[in-house]
């Protein structure tokens, strides 16, 4: 540690001994081994030859036993090495949620390649960049995602349709050169420049995490936990190897469930789950409802956004806030939150985990007084290598540490602002630039950016993230037109979901005739108007509702999305509507029509015609099977 003896001046602030003593130490202390003679894969097998016949993976009715497991991701890796897999050699992973998934991530780090998830839901384009930037000869997908992949110039291995060419392989553990300083995997996350980044995490920060996460939250061969997530997100890792290293069962949900807050509590509590990590926005919504003192669930970890809700004093499992950027292996902070009736500030981030550091510093990299803002800075062994092929921005983000001795060592500037509470834990207060986050990822607004200024009617843009109801943020786009020149949200939306993910593409497009500047010739965000109807782009005439039962859909959905209209044949999803949304829809559906419809009922049905035909049609399903006097009730 450098002699920081002395006070430190700081924003006309000193900090005295035993603070700047806290700061830089005290609540750094941090240390701990963990075993480092075996990476994720050599523990799982550990595990699958200790209990071959324990439960591992679960999913729609199909049961993998631990010996099944190891065996098929034994099998995959050894062809994995026969098409050239080795230590860092990265294999893209375009898999949907399923025990597919388990079985080929773990089938490359058996290998001893790393894998490159990738979401099937992103758009061909964006799948093709990170496929080449990774120079991922070779892709582990499914045969109907075929058309959707760059597959020239590379090796498919299509998992479904494999097992001829697999059954052949040694079903033994496969010998790989694999150490905790090689490659797990590289996650693509938004970049600032318009093209997403990966970064680098190697098994050493893998392993850290996995033994903080089964230390920290007692986790044995008994529990039950769950994959909710999306494949391409971070987090799909903390789902799986905490879990199949220590023997414990995992079970994944559908999709509606998993994003159903109702049909998700009673799922995890008819499988007795005791530990699920779900999203901030989905973890909100749960807390809300009512669960029975006799479920099993012990723990629920949530992260990713920031949490606003303190949990209820009659929730029968705790709460676990958690944050990090996938530049910190998934997990930097972490803290149970204890219900509070009378909070005046949102629940905090917890302190650092296991052999991690948390600096809150100033413009000049100087630990500010507890109490007082400042950028977060992360230090220790989940530090990911860098960003792939991206060497500037890997200097500029992951910077020397100044409090250590250690000329190895770094500090990862997350861009978050933060500050200390007088006991230690963390207030996550924002950002200090404009990126965004929106139900758990990370958005760099110049990616949408640069793609809504490749349209030839648009002069310049500018997107940010809005919250003009309480708990409902947006993406809302910002633009100026070429003078003379005209578009629509259609056009704008074709050639955002060509190159973006759903959740990047904007709800709303406000035109203005110039972005507003402060009188010193900075952009005033503060100015931005709020959509409405008459400054947000249209696609021309709106088709209007002619019957009672559309008026009341379209009155329900612009209710929700916060928009002045609604056209019978606009997208919900395509109009800023999501999952968490769409699940508000449907209860507000069966609250006015009696109607229960599930989320994939929506996702066939995404316009309000669409949606009328099909609440009409069960109308009268409905009622077709009623008596005379049940019916006529009904309609009275």
């Amino acid at each position: 540690m450098n002699d920081t003896s002395g006070l430190l001046s700081v924003q006309d602030h000193s900090i005295d001994l035993a603070d700047q003593q806290k700061l830089l130490e005290a609540w750094n202390a941090t240390g701990r081994d963990y075993p480092e003679d075996a990476c994720v894969p050599h523990l799982v097998a550990r595990q699958a030859a200790a209990t071959p016949n324990a439960v591992a993976l679960v999913a729609d009715g199909q049961i993998l036993s631990y010996r099944e497991l190891n065996r098929r991701a034994n099998q995959l890796a050894h062809y994995l090495q026969t098409l050239g897999v080795r230590p860092n050699v990265l294999v893209g992973c375009c898999v949907e949620r399923s025990i597919d998934l388990a079985v080929g991530l773990l089938a490359i780090l058996k290998s001893g390649g790393a894998y490159v998830p990738l979401d099937p839901a992103y758009p061909t384009e964006r799948l093709t960049f990170m496929l080449r930037d990774a120079q991922a000869h070779v892709l582990l997908t499914q045969k109907h995602l075929a058309e959707r992949l760059d597959t020239p110039d590379r090796r498919v291995v299509y998992l479904e349709s494999a097992t001829g060419i697999l059954a052949q392989q040694s079903e033994t553990d496969p010998v790989s050169e694999v150490t905790s300083t090689d490659l797990a995997y590289v996650v693509y996350t938004s970049g600032s420049t318009g093209r997403p980044k990966g970064v680098q995490i190697t098994h050493y920060s893998l392993l850290n995490l996995v033994f903080w996460h089964q230390r920290a939250f007692e986790v044995g061969s008994s529990d039950r936990a769950t994959q909710v997530t999306s494949p391409a997100f971070d987090a799909t890792g903390w789902e799986l190897w905490p879990y199949l290293t220590i023997g414990a069962s995992i079970y994944l949900p559908d999709e509606d469930t998993r994003v159903t807050p109702v049909l998700l509590r009673d799922w995890l509590n008819e499988h007795h789950i005791t530990i699920t990590f779900l999203p901030t926005a989905l973890a909100e919504s749960i807390m809300t409802l009512d669960w029975p003192s006799t479920t099993s669930l012990r723990l629920l970890l949530t992260g990713a956004d920031r949490l606003h809700l303190y949990p209820s004093s009659s929730l029968p499992f705790a709460l676990v806030n958690n944050y990090g950027p996938s530049e910190a292996t998934v997990v930097a902070t972490s803290g149970y939150i204890q219900p509070r009736a009378d909070a005046d500030e949102p629940p905090s981030i917890g302190r650092p985990i296991d052999n991690t550091q948390i600096y809150i510093l100033d413009e000049h990299l100087q630990p500010v007084p507890i109490g007082v803002p400042g950028e977060l800075f992360i230090g220790g062994v989940g530090l990911a290598k860098g960003y792939l092929n991206r060497p500037e921005l890997t200097a500029e983000r992951f910077i020397p540490h100044p409090f250590s001795d250690d000329p190895e060592a770094r500090l990862y500037k997350t861009g978050d602002l933060a500050r200390f509470l007088p006991d230690g834990q963390i207030a996550f207060l924002g950002r200090t630039d404009h990126q965004i986050k929106i139900r758990g990822y990370r958005i760099e607004p110049g990616e949408i950016v640069s793609v809504i200024n490749r349209h030839p009617s648009i002069q310049t843009s500018l997107v940010v993230a809005r919250e003009d109801i309480p708990g409902e943020k947006r993406l809302v786009a910002y633009i100026v037109l070429v003078p003379g020149a005209h578009t629509t949200t259609s056009a704008l939306r074709d050639i955002l979901q060509t190159y973006l993910p759903d959740y990047m593409i904007p709800s709303a497009f406000v035109v203005l005739e110039a972005l507003p500047l402060t009188p010193n010739g900075k952009l005033d965000r503060a100015a931005l108007p709020a959509p409405d109807a008459a400054n947000t782009l249209q696609d021309g005439v709106v088709d209007a509702p002619s019957t009672p039962l559309e008026k009341q859909l379209t009155e329900i959905v612009t209710t929700l999305l916060n928009v002045d209209q609604v056209g019978l044949d606009d997208n919900f999803f395509m109009l800023g509507g999501h999952s968490l949304l769409g699940t508000q829809v449907i209860a507000r559906v069966a609250a006015t029509f009696g109607i229960d419809l599930t989320l994939r009922a929506l996702f066939e049905a995404p316009t309000v015609r669409l949606l009328a035909d099909e609440v009409e049609r069960r109308i009268i399903t409905r009622l077709e099977a009623m008596s005379d006097e049940e019916a006529i009730r009904l309609l009275q």
